[in-house]
């Protein structure tokens, strides 16, 4: 029997190890993001036990000087917290442009397929006519050689 032979399987070889460089790619940058996620749920966590160290200032005795402390922080994680929200974004983005690429490997590499796919079909279609045709040669020259004998 014939053997299959893909001419362009090394191009469909590339496509894989690109598609596998893609979804390493993807998967670092979904821990990226999630990293920067968490970074700013402690910042928010963090801007709210100062704020309820601020309640608890302005209802308990007056202390001006601990009032102002804890307003100050509260300020200070607003702006970090602003800061944070805009790298979440940004890895947001990355993470995006990451899975974008890896849909576009993906179909590449499915079209290689296809084609391969298709070149096999069309393969054992020959195949098979040949064999068939083989077939048909051997059931003629056997059906001759029994006339003539007859």
């Amino acid at each position: 029997m014939a053997k299959f032979f893909y001419k362009m399987q090394k191009i469909l070889d590339i496509k894989y190890k690109l598609e596998e460089s893609a979804k390493q790619e993807y998967a670092e940058a979904r821990v990226a993001l999630t990293r920067e996620e968490e970074k700013l749920a402690v910042m928010q966590n963090r801007r709210q036990g100062y704020y309820e160290e601020y309640q608890a200032a302005i209802l308990g005795s007056l202390d001006m000087l601990r009032i102002e402390e804890c307003g100050n922080a509260m300020d200070l994680m607003d702006e970090q917290i602003l800061l944070q929200n805009n790298q979440v974004r940004q890895k947001s983005k990355e993470l995006e442009k990451a899975r974008q690429k890896l849909n576009q490997l993906m179909q590449e590499r499915k079209m290689h397929e296809k084609l391969k796919e298709k070149e096999f079909e069309a393969f054992m279609v020959e195949l098979n006519a040949a064999e068939n045709k083989e077939t048909d040669e051997v059931v003629s020259y056997q059906y001759n050689n029994t006339a003539d004998e007859e």
